[in-house]
């Protein structure tokens, strides 16, 4: 039941000053469907867009009243009214796009994964440095509003102290959707559960040691990893277990967190994923025995993963560019996720767990 003694804060904080000119590089789905509508909800402004592919960005400018379509990306960065530029392409294109609106004096958000590889995302960082831009990272799924009460209420010790965490996923995937990935040489960790990944190092920093485990379903068509089991252990004893199958035809799908304390719990759904990309609210239960040992609390969520959650990295970004701040999901906080998916790779590889030290052999 709802009650007077839990209030939860999950809405994205959005900051005083929101007129920034922002400028769209690459119109694909995600875009028109995740970012634009989030935007158009906070009337953000809008003021250009450009793709490869100039008929995907008229028709991205028509459907969603963006003035302008540049015929090049140049063009786009060469504009003085543009403050932010919003990336959304695929990881291996992004490095040298990021480099160039970097030097052109924007501040970026960028998609997810930052980059195909760790040593490209760097580059990114290292030019953002220089040119003294901030830099975000769409890692939206932290203002997902499950994930979102769930820190809320963590970092207020209602569960206590974290000991272990879960979220489990089993879902049948329209991979058709993006044909690229199909042909990827890396999938499930690196273009779905990254999300995961770094919603739990939100929540729970970041781990000592790596587990992962990857393997396929029988009769799918992609290349790589569909199915996949991460875990994550730390000096406390605490830890975290990220279990995905996309192939579960089943029709008994579902998509599920809990997050256990040494005072209570917190547990739920993650919405969006039980029909996707329609989706439903996420739901969330939770318990404490310090704050009412003899009640459970549903607490009701509004909004979904996919647009709504779109709208964090943005707000964060310019909130960090009017105080001179960071971004929550900034580049320099997103090296680590990165760093925990190759971690993740090399697990599965080599059949032990890894360090994130390892990744970059700075152990």
């Amino acid at each position: 039941m709802d009650s007077p003694i839990l209030q939860v804060h999950y809405k994205p904080h959005i900051p005083a000053k929101t007129d920034y000119g922002i400028g769209i590089i690459g119109c694909g789905g995600i875009v028109n469907y995740g970012h634009l509508p989030a935007y158009k909800a906070h009337h953000l402004n809008i003021l250009a867009c450009y793709d490869i592919h100039q008929e995907a960005a008229q028709k991205t400018a028509q459907d969603h009243g963006i003035p302008k379509v540049y015929a090049s990306m140049d063009e786009l960065l060469a504009d003085e009214t543009i403050d932010i530029v919003d990336i959304a392409v695929q990881p291996w294109a992004q490095p040298e796009i990021a480099v160039k609106a970097l030097q052109a004096g924007k501040h970026l958000l960028c998609q997810k994964p930052l980059a195909v590889s760790y040593e490209d995302a760097l580059i990114i960082a290292e030019t953002a440095q220089r040119a003294g831009r901030k830099v975000a990272v769409n890692q939206q799924m932290r203002w997902d509003a499950g994930i979102a009460a769930a820190k809320d209420l963590i970092s207020r010790g209602f569960i206590g102290q974290p000991t272990d965490a879960q979220i489990q996923v089993s879902a049948t995937t329209p991979w058709h959707m993006w044909p690229w990935l199909a042909q990827s040489p890396r999938l499930e960790v690196q273009y779905h559960s990254i999300h995961y990944l770094d919603a739990m190092r939100y929540l729970f920093g970041d781990p000592d040691w790596i587990t992962s485990r990857h393997t396929k379903y029988p009769l799918q068509k992609a290349k790589a990893e569909s199915k996949t089991v991460t875990v994550f252990d730390y000096a406390s004893g605490m830890q975290v277990l990220v279990a995905v199958n996309h192939y579960d035809e089943s029709g008994d799908n579902y998509a599920i967190f809990r997050f256990l304390g040494t005072e209570g719990v917190i547990k739920g759904t993650i919405g969006l994923l039980y029909n996707y990309p329609t989706g439903r609210p996420d739901t969330l239960q939770a318990h404490s025995k310090t704050f009412a040992p003899d009640l459970w609390f549903d607490v009701k969520l509004e909004g979904l993963w996919v647009p709504d959650a779109f709208i964090g990295p943005m707000a964060s970004l310019m909130e960090a560019i009017q105080t001179d701040g960071t971004p929550v999901t900034s580049i320099e906080d997103n090296l680590n996720t990165l760093r925990v998916v190759d971690a993740c790779y090399i697990s599965a590889t080599e059949n032990r767990s890894v360090r994130l030290c390892d990744v970059d052999q700075s152990c």
